[in-house]
């Protein structure tokens, strides 16, 4: 990460990209990619090492792609060359945070099209060209893919998505990807097609650059304070030229000028110019100078940003730095916390996040100022397994009496990620609560991001109820519903007992669930009891009271299967019919004749009502006034519904192609209803729900789930 830079006062042929301030050589390469010159490749394959500046290049390249934003660049100063033909904007979908199938989705919906599972989105790409729709793709911060950072997403967006995307003919791609995954997207390209851009070689070096960013940045001109090195013309430009130097036009440069002139910015006292050997020549030297040259020792500055190179997302609370700190550290670091914030400024950000949903001490997150900084801090630290093993520890010691509605956001959704890098996850995966509570989206990407010999039955369960979870976006209380469910299902009933005990407000509670091939077909009904045979006997004593009848589920299913019974026991190929206790699922030896179904006057007197659509169910409270029942709760389902029906003590029975279940209704209180008003557009019957949008050219807000499709 690097400031905006400008021009340095001397007589130039052509003006620098005035956000870039250099790169010229790379900056001719994409633009000659862009306006498909004789020769230029098809797929370019942007890459370096963290802090060498590949996203400000993107970024400052993107700036002249977009027809709106080049209106406000000087582009007569520029070299020509560097400058990219006026053209529509391309499509870019950017990688930060989401999963592959996410970017995917990204693609389809900003090209408008029809896929319904991501293995059609390729080919209807392919096709876009033959409509004379351009197919131009940037595919920024590939390395910051991924909603935990351990998963390994990035190596998924390249194999999932731009390997493919490459292979196509009438894709022109560019993408900024890490080195390590560079040969590996252009090695089944054939000759002359990909071109890798790797900024750390030295082809592409641009000391003058370089040296221009240190001097802007040393510059009052653009808020650097009045010092002796930094007012003087000759002497700020020596010391540029000393940093570039020092740093070397390689591996982490731009990031390493950029923390070596806000160390000396934010504490001049003691620091000589003149002094080349007080520069730094890396990020981590950048850390342990600054360290020395306020006197801490530097394990002690690297201590107090560990947790923060450890964290997940834009960074930690506050108030947990300094108990992760001292856990990473192994002893009290809390007034060392205290007095060295000022040392660790010039490495760290404030994110101030607002909204009714914050709380109020969450709303202020700190961070690195660059991920470059959080690579050299671990490649320090030896033991990072260790180190976030210890961070767990203190995050789950963090949760009042192991309730997760008790716990912070931070611990609550991100303790997952340290988890998985501490090795430690398995461990975790037993607690339903958590299940319930945690962010869906992280918490899937860390369970996928296990072995299989490693995810027991919970998890199973979870990863399995998972897509149901982000593609409807389900609050806290709907997502314990549905895992209890999920949980009968599976035959592990005393974790949905464990979600019924803590969660007393679940809408409702299943009674069972049998597995049942092909229903197709359901309803409630009674079962008289069978009335004793007394002809031709006097009543010597009262009548006994007669066995109440018993409420049934009868399902229609296969002929064949196994417990059932044919409607017409003189026909093989009649449909055939299971008869189930509703209370139990059990299974009654029953003559189907002999079952009474709900008349339509009972199903009206009825206190519940249902609707229904594909793959969801609201069921609602009765009113006077047709148009104002109350929505009580909505049962939504990854596979479609085959049949539902509702007893008129509000046992909701339902049945998909895979089995039968029954759920009790608990009416909430008026306070504690659940169910959307709106349910989400039926999409369960995809074997891959979509994910919903992320920030791309479109300006497409942040998807919700891994896979959530925009119109879940």
């Amino acid at each position: 990460m690097t400031s905006p830079t400008q021009a340095p006062e001397q007589a130039q042929a052509h003006e620098p990209h005035p956000y870039i301030g250099g790169r010229e050589a790379a900056l001719r390469a994409l633009a000659a990619w862009r306006a498909e010159r004789p020769g230029a490749p098809r797929v370019v394959i942007l890459t370096g090492s963290p802090g060498t500046g590949c996203s400000r290049l993107l970024t400052g390249f993107l700036m002249l792609c977009d027809p709106e934003y080049r209106t406000g660049l000087e582009l007569d100063a520029f070299d020509p060359a560097t400058v990219p033909p006026d053209l529509p904007a391309p499509a870019v979908p950017s990688t930060a945070g989401l999963t592959a199938a996410q970017t995917l989705w990204l693609l389809a919906d900003h090209y408008g099209l029809s896929a319904t599972r991501t293995a059609d989105i390729f080919p209807e790409l392919g096709q876009l060209p033959s409509a004379g729709r351009p197919v131009t793709i940037v595919v920024p911060d590939v390395d910051r893919a991924g909603p935990v950072r351990g998963a390994g997403e990035p190596a998924r967006v390249v194999r999932d998505v731009l390997k493919p995307l490459a292979a196509l003919a009438s894709v022109r791609l560019l993408a900024d990807v890490p080195r390590e995954f560079a040969g590996e997207l252009a090695e089944d390209l054939p000759p002359g097609v990909a071109q890798i851009i790797d900024l750390d070689a030295p082809e592409w070096a641009d000391p003058a650059g370089l040296v221009r960013q240190a001097e802007v940045l040393l510059s009052p001109r653009f808020g650097a304070p009045e010092l002796p090195f930094t007012t003087d013309p000759d002497a700020r430009r020596a010391l540029a030229e000393a940093l570039a130097r020092r740093a070397g036009a390689g591996a982490g440069s731009r990031l390493t000028v950029h923390l070596a002139v806000r160390s000396i910015l934010m504490h001049p006292e003691g620091f000589d110019p003149e002094d080349a050997d007080r520069l730094p020549g890396s990020v981590g030297e950048a850390l342990d100078l600054h360290a020395g040259r306020l006197g801490t020792p530097p394990r002690v500055l690297r201590l107090m940003l560990a947790p923060l190179a450890l964290a997940e997302d834009d960074g930690l609370p506050v108030h947990l730095l300094a108990p992760l700190a001292s856990a990473v550290a192994q002893r009290d670091m809390s007034q060392a916390m205290v007095w060295g914030m000022r040392f660790v400024a010039p490495f760290i950000r404030r994110v101030e996040r607002d909204g009714e949903d914050v709380p109020e001490d969450e709303r202020t997150l700190v961070g690195l100022q660059h991920p470059g900084i959080g690579e050299a801090v671990r490649a320090g630290m030896g033991d990072v397994p260790g180190a976030q093993a210890r961070i767990a520890m203190k995050l789950l010691e963090a949760v009042p009496d192991q309730d997760w509605t008790k716990a912070g956001a931070y611990v609550r959704d991100h303790l997952a990620g340290h988890t998985l890098e501490a090795g430690l996850l398995p461990r975790l995966l037993t607690d339903p609560n958590l299940f319930a509570h945690a962010d869906p989206v992280r918490l899937r990407a860390a369970v996928e991001a296990l072995p299989p010999e490693q995810v027991d039955a919970p998890a199973r369960t979870y990863l399995r109820t998972a897509p149901l979870l982000t593609r409807t976006q389900a609050p806290a209380l709907l997502r314990a519903a549905l895992l209890e469910t999920a949980f009968v299902e599976d035959g592990l009933p005393e974790y949905a007992a464990v979600l019924r005990r803590t969660e007393p407000e679940l809408p409702w509670h299943t009674l069972w669930s049998v597995p049942v091939t092909g229903a197709d077909a359901v309803t409630v009904g009674t079962l008289p009891a069978a009335a004793p045979d007394r002809a031709g006997q006097a009543p010597a004593e009262p009548e006994p009271v007669e066995p109440a009848s018993l409420a049934v589920a009868v399902c229609v299913v296969p002929p064949g299967t196994p417990g059932s019974r044919a409607l017409r026991a003189d026909d093989p190929e009649a449909p055939a019919v299971l008869v189930l206790d509703l209370a139990t699922g059990s299974l009654i030896d029953a003559d189907p004749t002999r079952i009474q179904r709900l008349s339509d006057a009972e199903r009206t007197a009825a206190p519940l009502g249902f609707s229904r659509g594909a793959d969801y169910v609201r069921v609602w409270r009765r009113s006077a006034r047709k148009d104002d029942a109350e929505i009580i709760t909505a049962l939504i389902s990854a596979t479609p519904f085959t049949g539902i029906d509702l007893s008129a003590a509000g046992v909701l029975l339902v049945a998909t192609e895979s089995g039968v279940k029954a759920l009790q209704i608990r009416p909430a209180r008026p306070d504690t209803t659940t169910a959307p008003r709106s349910v989400p557009d039926p999409r369960a019957a995809e074997p891959e729900p979509a994910p919903a949008p992320g920030p791309e050219a479109a300006q497409v807000p942040r998807a919700a789930g891994p896979d959530a499709h925009p119109t879940a």
